[in-house]
């Protein structure tokens, strides 16, 4: 397959954004396109290796840095569709690209040529030298080059460290072995849970079973009963714009156990059981640390990150324990008794929580949520979203109809800054399908920063699986669907406002445990008067969103905030386990689990149920040992937030340095240093449990 027939090996594309042509391009195009790529990444790095000249930054850390540069094209297109677009013969593909790449990049970081030249560099450049200041003035640009230059060969130096450079040759095959094994087993964690969700499904046709459920919520189901060939009535299934509103509102007790015994037990002792995956994984995850000289998976992980240390992760999420868990009983026991005074509930179940919880929090704030959707019509929310960014940032968000996409779903996007540059491309692609993973994501098909034909601006997308439209309503969002596609653009405007020299720092190329800030914060614009009158409008009468009913949210938004941090704690901590506890010592996934949540489990547990088997971010995406980093991000979050309420949502001066200091940045200096250049100090560690309502407010 040369060139001209295959669109991924074209040197250039002819689209004048220089996007992907999705239109053109097949499943067949990958593994031919892997191959010749990684024949030319290869190629580049025998030529570094082999470079009569002494090392320096251009010739090994730059040259690094912009090696390989077709063949990450190639493959972040196939890992971006795999989870956005890929029917059973794409994921099978998996299996072949993973080892592969994971061979070449462990072939990089374990080779004694280069690391030898590296660490000649480090040695000439960083060793021994005081770590840049960030400048006072941003705008000296050969200031902030040395600085980012300076932390680009020191994290290289540490990555190849990290990577295996200092080991035997025996140890650095068995590593390479490591990753190539684990490389396989990730998709296949990702591809049970996406297979286990898409198999069940709940049809209903008796009228009386759908009682007390939302209009607008039947009607969604009763079209997607049609598009997949049912005889009337109503379908449900495990995604959370189906699932959620049932938990939410169907009065039918047993319906609601179904479904969330359904969603609670995915890929657990069923046909797509990831128990052994589980249990290898953690094996090889042990191996690696091992090798390289560290107790256990997590110790390696938190060594680079904010946290530093397992010790300093886990005292912050037991002092949030602390503090939550008597708030989630006192809550978990007023549903209880609500439920027990409304309907004679004497023995209150998991499924009860939503459904009960909602008839509390209408009967206390007279609000149900379920009221705010016809002023969360998507296309309206994505205007306002767009007008508050431009509030915030002075940026123009346009969208274009001439990028191909991987779906007629997805629609596509340009961005400017507020003096007419190009700041990026964006694609939206926003509503499930049974060839689109679960949950919601932001990812990149091309970073920001310095590529070998000069400086390229980024391509980022956003996906999720909102609440889609039918054939008589439009697709009308629950307020956290709204706050889902605030979180991702916020996430987006990490990558859109970069503004660096290299693609390895840029963006949310950041220490895993701060690159959650820019998402979070961006949420709370959507729960301020001042921003929703920019935008709020019912979507059929143009109405502004009544100020009693956003009164009633904002007096609503801590409900029930102890349990929300105990379950995100339950998660953070069941992730800090496996990856402390020694493989050796698991005999069975599910006791384990069942023994490190205890101290969480405030509702009786749900038989058959488990939550490690369909834990993808740990399993199968980046957060093993760092599932922690939600948390942690929200408190830096919270304190970052409380500047923008003391001087004002749309204060230029606080956005601006917002910009600056922390989305523009990336990771060319260390997050605390760009957080404290925000702040004017560092954070404080109660700001979270404040805003949540658990720690009384500062005098």
């Amino acid at each position: 397959m040369t060139q001209s027939t295959n669109p991924l090996l074209r040197p250039k594309s002819s689209h004048r954004l220089q996007a992907i042509p999705f239109d053109e391009i097949r499943t067949e195009h990958f593994m031919p396109a892997i191959e010749e790529t990684l024949k030319t990444a290869q190629a580049e790095i025998e030529a570094l290796k082999s470079n009569p000249a002494a090392p320096d930054f251009e010739n090994t850390i730059l040259a690094l840095e912009l090696s390989g540069e077709q063949l990450n094209r190639v493959a972040g297109i196939y890992f971006n569709l795999l989870s956005a677009e890929s029917d059973a013969e794409f994921k099978a593909l998996a299996q072949q690209i993973s080892p592969l790449l994971a061979q070449f990049n462990s072939s990089i970081s374990t080779d004694a040529a280069i690391f030898a030249r590296v660490k000649k560099v480090w040695e000439d450049e960083v060793e021994g030298r005081p770590k840049p200041e960030l400048p006072k003035d941003l705008s000296d640009r050969e200031a902030l080059k040395r600085a980012e230059r300076h932390r680009l060969t020191d994290r290289a130096y540490k990555g190849f460290i990290r990577g295996g450079a200092l080991l035997s040759a025996e140890d650095k095959q068995k590593l390479t072995a490591i990753a190539m094994e684990s490389s396989k087993l990730s998709p296949q964690f990702s591809d049970n849970v996406l297979n286990a969700t898409n198999a069940w499904e709940l049809h209903i046709t008796d009228p009386a079973d759908v009682e007390g459920m939302p209009s607008g919520v039947l009607a969604g189901a009763a079209h997607l009963a049609k598009v997949k060939g049912k005889e009337g009535g109503w379908l449900f299934n495990l995604q959370p714009s189906s699932m959620v509103p049932l938990l939410t509102y169907c009065k039918n007790r047993e319906l609601r156990r179904r479904i969330q015994t359904a969603y609670a037990s995915r890929a657990f002792k069923d046909d797509f059981d990831n128990q052994e995956i589980i249990k290898r994984t953690l094996e090889l995850r042990q191996q690696r640390a091992d090798l390289l000289g560290f107790p256990t998976h997590a110790d390696f992980v938190l060594a680079d990150r904010m946290a530093e240390s397992v010790p300093t992760a886990t005292d912050f999420l037991e002092k949030i324990y602390g503090v939550a868990y008597p708030a989630a009983q006192k809550e978990y026991q007023e549903v209880v008794d609500f439920a027990k005074e409304t309907d004679g509930i004497s023995d209150f179940k998991p499924w009860d929580l939503s459904y009960y919880s909602n008839k509390l929090k209408e009967r206390r704030y007279a609000y149900d949520p379920e009221e705010l959707r016809p002023w969360f019509k998507v296309e309206n929310v994505l205007d306002g979203l767009f007008i508050v960014a431009k509030h915030i940032y002075g940026i123009e968000v346009k969208q274009v109809y001439d990028v191909p996409t991987w779906h007629q779903d997805v629609s596509t996007w340009e961005v400017y800054d507020g003096s007419g540059d190009f700041l990026g491309l964006m694609y939206l692609d926003l509503f499930p399908r049974d060839t689109k993973r679960g949950g919601a994501w932001k990812t990149s098909f091309q970073g920001q920063g310095l590529y070998s034909d000069g400086l390229r601006r980024p391509q980022v997308a956003i996906v999720a699986s909102l609440t889609p439209s039918t054939e008589d309503q439009p697709s009308l969002l629950r307020l956290d669907e709204a706050r889902t596609i605030f979180h991702e653009f916020g996430h987006a405007l990490h990558s859109l406002l970069a503004d660096g020299y290299y693609k390895g720092l840029s963006g949310t190329s950041v220490l895993w445990d701060f690159v959650e800030l820019p998402s979070q914060i961006m949420e709370n614009w959507l729960l301020e008067e001042e921003a929703l009158n920019l935008f709020a409008r019912h979507y059929e009468t143009g109405e502004p969103l009544p100020k009693e009913l956003l009164d009633k949210v904002i007096a609503a938004k801590n409900f029930q905030a102890g349990l929300a941090n105990l379950n995100q704690l339950r998660y953070a901590m069941l992730d800090l386990a496996w990856h402390t506890t020694h493989p050796d010592k698991i005999k069975d996934v599910d006791s384990f689990e069942k023994q490190v949540t205890e101290r969480f489990q405030i509702l009786p547990p749900i038989e058959g149920a488990n939550i490690s088997c369909a834990f993808a971010h740990i399993f199968a995406g980046g957060y093993s040992a760092g599932y922690y980093s939600y948390k942690w991000a929200e408190a830096l979050e919270a304190d970052a937030w409380s500047l923008f309420e003391e001087k004002g949502i749309f204060n230029p001066e606080v956005s601006g340095a917002f910009r600056k200091y922390i989305l523009a940045r990336g990771n060319a200096f260390h997050p605390m240093d760009l957080f404290v250049a925000f702040r004017g100090r560092k954070p404080d560690p109660d700001a979270l449990l404040r805003r949540d309502g658990l720690l009384p407010q500062q005098a």
